[in-house]
């Protein structure tokens, strides 16, 4: 699973003046600002953390989980912020078997009846990438976990990440996963779908129970490492944005809708047509609000790469125009946010001449981007990975990891995960 590496930049040596609390409140870009006040949050993670993930709750929580070294190797562990507050951090899992990768991570989700859900990944195998989609529950708010089980039942030594868990009900969330079960088979079925080292989709559902669904192929052939993100659109069905991979290896941004019991076939939310012959481990993202859905995505067609955004307003049936929304020096890895008045939220990370920044843009139906603005500045020669946010009651929160810089004594510091709570 190659880096994509176009594009890399030396960053410039001359050290760049820290931000931190309310001086995190950074300039705008073109259609003035999108948030008014930028502010720290600190963070209950150990040396090392990376890799968060956040959700928010249905009462306002908003819920963390990331990966950290533990005397056992790594640990998932999981916190909740509410009331201004942290609660205490809860391991939930703790191995040397854990696979830790920088794109592929572990992620919390909750269902309407407070159920929570954890993913990680579990080594399976000897190969590089052969670990588990593994997902455990709590019924008690994180302090004890029901045994840990894979959705996929294929029993190889192959790929499966790249998940995505989503609530559909107060006791229901679709869980979807990259499966790498047809990797190396001379022979397939024609139940099992694709053809020889192809990437397949699938899904299944958990209830809160823990009783696993059957699993549910969605496509046959993906892009073997991109993430996947889904969606609850107004109509109760479930939509789904991945980038999909055709046998000329075109590898654009697809949409399928499971409703009444079925998925829908791939259809391409706009026809980038960039073709490359490795996964650039950069994947779409969605959200919905009513019968408004919004995708963003990162293509590169002709070596030219660009951060997209585009609307639907009849729930995913359709979608408009498609806007370029970043510079030229985009790297993608992007988010993206419905808020209460219909505008959406689209963040993405994209190269300076000053380091790596996170930017933010508001986006409308039919009229791209107006506001833009930098959230954050990374001079480090470290990445921020793929920053992620939510909405909760007093603004956005945004996170990612910081990496490490080197100190004062020349010795480089630990990797941590910083936040920050976005006001408009």
């Amino acid at each position: 699973m190659p880096r994509f590496t176009q594009r890399k930049r030396l960053l410039s040596a001359i050290a760049l003046i820290a931000l931190s609390g309310a001086d995190l409140a950074l300039a705008s870009g073109h259609g003035g600002a999108v948030f008014s006040n930028i502010v720290e949050v600190p963070v209950p993670v150990g040396s090392g953390a990376q890799d968060p993930s956040l959700f928010a709750t249905e009462s306002g929580k908003i819920l963390m989980s990331w990966t950290e070294p533990s005397e056992d190797g790594h640990a998932v562990r999981i916190a909740g912020w509410i009331d201004e507050r942290w609660t205490a951090p809860m391991t939930v899992t703790a191995s040397d078997q854990l696979f830790v990768n920088w794109a592929d991570i572990p992620s919390v989700a909750a269902f309407s009846d407070s159920t929570l859900a954890v993913h990680w990944l579990q080594d399976n195998g000897r190969t590089a990438y052969a670990y588990d989609f593994t997902v455990a529950l709590s019924d008690d708010g994180g302090e004890t976990w029901g045994d840990a089980q894979t959705p996929h039942r294929d029993g190889r030594s192959v790929q499966h990440g790249f998940a995505t868990l989503l609530p559909v009900a107060a006791d229901q969330l679709m869980a979807i996963w990259l499966d790498g079960r047809q990797y190396g088979l001379a022979d397939f079925d024609d139940e099992s779908g694709g053809n020889p080292d192809e990437m397949q989709l699938r899904a299944a559902m958990i209830g809160s129970d823990g009783v696993i669904g059957e699993e549910m192929l969605i496509d046959p052939r993906a892009c073997t490492c991109c993430q996947t993100s889904a969606a609850v659109a107004g109509d109760g069905s479930i939509l789904l944005v991945y980038r999909d991979r055709t046998a000329e290896e075109i590898r654009d941004i697809s949409i399928v809708r499971y409703d009444e019991g079925e998925w829908s076939a791939p259809m391409n939310v706009h026809e980038d047509g960039w073709q490359i012959s490795g996964c650039p481990v950069n994947g779409p993202a969605i959200d919905a609000e009513g019968e408004l859905v919004v995708v963003a995505w990162f293509t590169a067609p002709d070596d030219s790469p660009a951060v997209y955004v585009s609307f639907s307003e009849d729930t995913g049936v359709s979608f408009g125009d498609a806007f370029s929304i970043g510079g030229e020096d985009v790297a993608g890895r992007v988010d993206v946010l419905m808020l209460d008045d219909g505008a959406a939220l689209v963040s993405w990370v994209e190269w300076t001449g000053d380091g790596e920044a996170l930017i933010v843009c508001l986006a409308e139906s039919g009229q791209g981007c107006g506001a833009t603005q930098q959230v954050h500045l990374n001079s480090t020669t470290g990445s921020i990975n793929f920053p992620r946010m939510v909405s909760g009651p007093s603004g956005v929160y945004f996170a990612w990891t910081q990496p490490g810089e080197r100190g004062a004594d020349g010795q480089m510091q630990a990797d941590t995960i910083m936040m920050v709570l976005a006001q408009r």
